[in-house]
């Protein structure tokens, strides 16, 4: 089975100024302390796991004011080069755009702007399956946003609405395993939206309600390993029958902020000309 071809270069940021400052996801509750070195050695360790699956981990550097730079997902989008830099629908996130298209700028990437007034929260809600980028809306991002990006980027983009506050986002509801393989959260998603899936994923792994309020699916796939916030038996094993090696990363210090290991992590070798290896 052919593998995914991205995967292998990630950018994370570490987790410094990391806190719950305010409440814009069903998760945060600014009564909730996090333990900052705890955090710090959850992060490092999850950046130890990517480099010794396989992956490269290239750094953003922290800022004061940022508590949620370190979930590097939401930054925008990376295609062959290109960087289409995220429009936040929260004024508290908007800070961080500034910093992001630093980061692009200085590494030469070419940007791509969406309009302003269209909210879009990048890979967060956009993930690529074959040569298809598959977009969530209606929480965090604006269907009008898949447009832009379909005619920017030059590829298909398939909606589907999010239907649950608790997985805002659709790398929570989805996780692209291989050619044909993902892990997927049905029960998050519109009528439309799980047939568009269902359309494109000849096997997937189906998880219920609960095991999706897990964030089993906010994983990470580096060529046959799943790095893992949680994996719940049957996902366990139906990974396992299919040849994947789990690991598990502990995050549950993100995990109050609503975010899991994908969260943590932009993956920026992504490119749809070319989105799965030939066998």
């Amino acid at each position: 089975m052919a593998e995914l071809t991205w995967g292998r270069r990630y950018l994370m940021c570490p987790p410094r100024y990391f806190e719950i400052a305010y409440e814009i996801n069903p998760w945060m509750h600014r009564d909730v302390t996090v333990d900052p070195d705890r955090a710090l050695a959850q992060w490092e360790g999850l950046r130890r796991t990517l480099e010794e699956a396989g992956a490269d981990v290239e750094l953003l550097d922290p800022v004061p004011g940022a508590p949620d730079l370190v979930f590097t997902a939401n930054a925008g989008f990376v295609n062959a080069g290109r960087f289409v830099p995220s429009n936040f629908a929260h004024p508290e996130r908007q800070v961080e755009t500034p910093h992001d298209l630093a980061w692009f700028i200085q590494h030469d990437y070419r940007i791509d702007r969406l309009p302003a007034n269209v909210h879009y929260e990048g890979a967060g809600d956009s993930l690529p399956f074959g040569k298809v980028l598959l977009a969530g809306y209606r929480t965090r991002s604006d269907a009008a946003s898949h447009v832009h990006l379909s005619a920017l980027l030059h590829v298909a983009v398939r909606s589907i609405e999010l239907l649950d506050d608790r997985l805002y986002h659709l790398d929570l509801t989805f996780c692209p395993l291989d050619e044909r393989r993902a892990i997927i959260a049905p029960t998050a998603w519109d009528a439309y939206g799980r047939r568009v899936v269902a359309s494109v994923v000849a096997e997937p792994l189906v998880l219920s309600a609960d095991e999706a309020l897990s964030f089993c699916a906010n994983s990470i796939v580096v060529g046959k390993t799943v790095i893992m916030p949680c994996c719940p038996p049957p996902v366990g094993r139906q990974l396992e029958r299919w040849g994947f090696d789990v690991a598990i990363c502990a995050v549950d210090e993100f995990l109050k902020a609503g975010g899991g290991c994908r969260c943590l992590t932009l993956p920026l070798d992504i490119d749809l000309t070319t989105s799965v290896s030939p066998g």
